[in-house]
């Protein structure tokens, strides 16, 4: 277990039970939610924290009291036996978490090879998804869809949000991130005259949709130049050195103001618009990275690439990625998507504890 690691989470925790008991930090909404929803994500790891240490303390005094009292001795043979399972799980909270599982979602569904069948499966997916946000109190919103001529979608965009006030760690994006893929489904579609079973495919794109982005500039990052303002022909036009140019120096960006009456005028506005652009170069990375995201979830909507697979004649759902199946399709697609999701984040959790 990492100890150094423990210790500064727990230093960070009492750091944010301090700041939040302050009424000036709920003056600004934005930064309340986000200390919130990182003091929630602290809390169940503090909590197993100090029930382990409680334990041990518990189970050293049985030790010195064993040999006087039996009854000590069984406890101490108890207390002894779940300390492993709670190093456990307390090593299992200190893995590295997503950054975004609290955040909320944007979700695309795309109709791809099967034309109308694969456009009302699209459909059936938003309606899963959209009952599936209603059964966790989330809030579902269509943005964008393009309608098929049989009453199915050819794309639809949709966006998530978790409950109003939620700073729980674990938000939609924590559920829904596994959706992104190639949905296969195997049905007689309404299209079919002979009764025959086919097989069409629906791509779901899900990324985190991106938090305001909140900008903070470090003094000792700045390189501050003052120089005399100048007119048309560089004339100067007053005395004293009261032009001002900023320089970012992680990102080499430079930012120039002589059009204020002071010095220190025109430093606040070079900064001021310092910030809007490093604001803007945040949110273009941000983008870009939700792009290759998005790229990488689903390369062309082929059935051959699936990660699920919808079965009605057999009313069967199975997840490929950890061989998952039930016989329950008709409620997964009313919404109930609730024991999938758990394989998902359960096989999610494997994995990072074998690393």
């Amino acid at each position: 277990m990492e100890t150094t690691k423990l210790e500064g989470l727990l230093a960070e925790y009492a750091e944010l039970e301090q700041r939040l008991a302050d009424p000036g930090v709920h003056a600004d909404q934005a930064k309340a939610r986000k200390l919130g929803r990182r003091y929630a994500e602290l809390t169940p790891i503090v909590r197993a924290a100090r029930e382990l240490d409680q334990v041990r303390s518990d189970l050293e005094t049985a030790r010195e009291f064993a040999a006087e009292d039996a009854a000590f001795a069984a406890e101490a043979e108890r207390l002894a036996e779940s300390v492993p399972a709670l190093e456990a799980r307390l090593t299992e909270l200190l893995l590295p978490r997503d950054p975004h599982d609290g955040s909320d979602v944007l979700l695309e569904i795309k109709s791809g090879e099967g034309g109308e069948e694969s456009a009302l499966f699209a459909g059936d997916l938003l309606r899963m998804y959209l009952r599936f946000a209603e059964r966790q109190g989330w809030r579902a919103e269509v943005l964008d869809a393009t309608g098929s001529d049989l009453g199915g979608y050819k794309d639809v965009t949709l966006a998530i949000k978790g409950r109003s006030g939620d700073t729980s760690p674990d938000g939609v994006w924590s559920r829904l991130k596994f959706e992104g893929g190639v949905h296969r489904v195997q049905r007689v579609p309404v299209t079919e005259s002979q009764g025959r079973v086919h097989t069409s495919a629906a791509g779901v794109l899900v990324y985190p949709e991106p938090e305001e982005v909140e900008v903070e500039v470090d003094e000792k990052d700045l390189r501050i130049d003052v120089y005399r303002s100048s007119g048309p022909g560089g004339q100067s036009v007053n005395t004293t050195d009261s032009a001002v140019r900023v320089t970012h120096l992680p990102t080499g960006i430079v930012v120039s103001c002589q059009n204020e009456k002071s010095q220190l005028q025109n430093k606040q506005r070079a900064i001021q618009v310092l910030k809007a652009r490093l604001q803007a170069l945040a949110e273009e990375e941000a983008e870009r990275e939700a792009a290759e995201a998005r790229r990488s979830q689903v390369r062309t909507v082929d059935r051959s690439e699936r990660i699920r697979t919808y079965n009605f004649p057999e009313n069967r759902i199975s997840d490929h990625r950890v061989n998952y199946k039930a016989y329950n399709l008709d409620q997964v697609l009313d919404g109930d998507l609730d024991a999938v999701l758990d394989a998902l984040v359960a096989a999610d959790r494997r994995e990072r504890l074998a690393r």
